[in-house]
């Protein structure tokens, strides 16, 4: 029988790996730092209040529904998924309103609404091609794993990205289908989750706009996000691996001839056959894998990540009635507030914002009659070098202004708990340049070319999560676990 696998963080990456290999039989004992499993997919209570502390939008859950079927099991069985209707609300500073809802006539008809039937009728051709696009896309460069630079160069499926626009700049492509500029600010706003502009981007990343306008989004019920959590620890273990938490690995062994095993905090030491990281992998190539251990996409050039964001989680004494899940507020200044960001790493001087808003399909999470509010601002991370004992106190004050504005009334008089998260904050979770996004997806930061997910110099070391291949993003990371489970399988 092979030897055991230790997978390093019971993040949804760790999770979906010892699922995996779990499942093909393999010997698995998953190694968390943290009282719960979960990694950046967290929790956290106050007052009274649940919050989910990581991701908060869930798309694609038939990649979550794979994950779980891999050990034999049904997804209904461990967690109740609510789809969301609108997906997303997204307002504009001349007061437009846009509800990104579900199926492409409803969609249709609230593109006319806005922006009349000629807009609308190119909607649904752009639907169409954002359609074909994630077809080119999904199964050659994204949900597989990369050995060397020929799996980049496929002519055939080049040459049909090549031809949807895949290499142009995503805001040029979508311009090109696209006439209303709410409509072109609707489908490249998500450009920010790769951690570039839209105006840099390539248009490969219009998938993303697809994954959740099209796709759409889901919220687990009772428990939130935190939930899609514990219920794959749940398959995990039924599979037969074993969870150690409230336990921190302190190095991995290996060299030229293998991983050996891991150290844990403390002195004990669990030997492995394969090793499977997923905390945050510069972090890990700087302090806890051996010295033989080497990626020059790592340690021969300069990374670059992705912006940061300030975070406030509020505990509300009422109730916000009429509100969507996911509502975005996009600022009047589009260009400036990307390359603010993504360019000069400084604030937005017209800032977008994401407010969530779980209550309604998760109301276990406040006291009757109240409810939690999840606030997000892009920003800089800490890589920019601003002085966040003073910018952070500046943010947050306008941050209350804002909101006030757009109609959510005194937060601040409204608020029972107030859990603020800034880049530094972020640092201190162990989050390289203190962001919770990781690794922008520059072209150079690609496919063969992001960190890759299996170690050239200690073999059995393997890596899943953000870090690595395919990205960022719950249904990316999901992805990156089964990967490395592969990886670890064809050993």
């Amino acid at each position: 029988m092979a030897a055991q696998t230790v997978v390093v963080g019971a993040g949804l990456a760790g999770l979906s790996a010892a699922i995996h290999l779990a499942a093909a039989g393999r010997d698995v004992v998953v190694v968390e730092a943290e009282a719960v499993p979960g990694g950046r997919c967290g929790t956290a209570t106050a007052g009274g209040y649940r919050f989910d502390t990581g991701p908060s939008v869930l798309t694609m859950p038939e990649v979550v529904r794979s994950t779980v079927g891999a050990a034999g099991e049904e997804l209904d069985d461990w967690l109740e998924l609510a789809p969301l209707d609108p997906i997303y609300r997204l307002t504009f500073h001349d007061g437009a309103r846009l509800d990104v809802v579900p199926g492409a006539e409803r969609m249709a008809a609230e593109v006319e609404r806005l922006a009349g039937p000629e807009e609308a009728a190119r909607y649904l051709a752009f639907r169409a091609h954002l359609g074909r696009m994630f077809e080119a896309e999904w199964s050659q460069f994204i949900d597989r794993n990369f050995d060397g630079p020929a799996d980049l160069a496929r002519p055939l499926a080049l040459l049909r990205l090549a031809r949807l626009g895949g290499f142009r700049r995503l805001h040029n492509l979508v311009a090109t289908h696209l006439s209303d500029w709410r409509l072109r600010r609707a489908h490249t706003f998500q450009a920010l989750y790769t951690g570039l502009s839209p105006f840099d981007a390539l248009g490969i990343y219009a998938v993303v706009a697809h994954m959740d306008t099209v796709g759409g989004a889901w919220f687990p019920r009772q428990g939130g996000m935190h939930a899609l959590a514990l219920a794959l620890a749940g398959v995990a273990e039924k599979a037969g691996a074993s969870l150690r938490l409230s336990t921190r690995v302190e190095r991995v062994e290996g060299g030229p001839g293998g991983v050996t095993g891991v150290v844990l905090a403390g002195g004990e030491r669990l030997a492995a056959g394969d090793v499977v990281v997923t905390s945050d992998l510069p972090a890990a190539y700087s302090h806890l894998l051996p010295p033989a251990a080497r990626d020059w996409r790592v340690q021969r050039r300069r990374l670059h990540f992705s912006p940061s964001c300030y975070l406030v989680h509020l505990g509300l004494t009422r109730q916000l009635e009429g509100q969507a899940h996911h509502t975005v507020h996009l600022g009047r200044d589009w260009k400036a507030t990307f390359e603010a960001l993504t360019r000069h790493g400084g604030i937005q001087l017209d800032p977008s914002l994401l407010v969530t808003y779980p209550s309604p399909e998760d109301p276990e999470a406040a006291p009757p009659g109240h409810a939690t509010l999840f606030v997000l601002e892009p920003t800089a991370n800490t890589r920019a070098g601003l002085d966040w004992a003073e910018t952070g106190p500046r943010l947050r004050e306008r941050l209350y202004g804002r909101l006030a504005a757009l109609g959510y009334g005194d937060l601040r008089r409204d608020s029972a708990v107030e859990l603020v998260v800034d880049p530094p904050a972020w640092e201190a979770q162990g989050l390289s340049a203190g962001t919770p996004f990781s690794l922008d997806h520059r072209f150079s930061q690609t496919g063969w070319l992001r960190p890759q997910n299996a170690s050239a110099g200690v073999p059995g070391l393997v890596f899943a999560g953000m870090g690595t291949v395919p990205g960022v993003g719950v249904p990316m990371v999901l992805i990156s676990g089964r990967l490395a489970a592969e990886r670890v399988l064809a050993r």
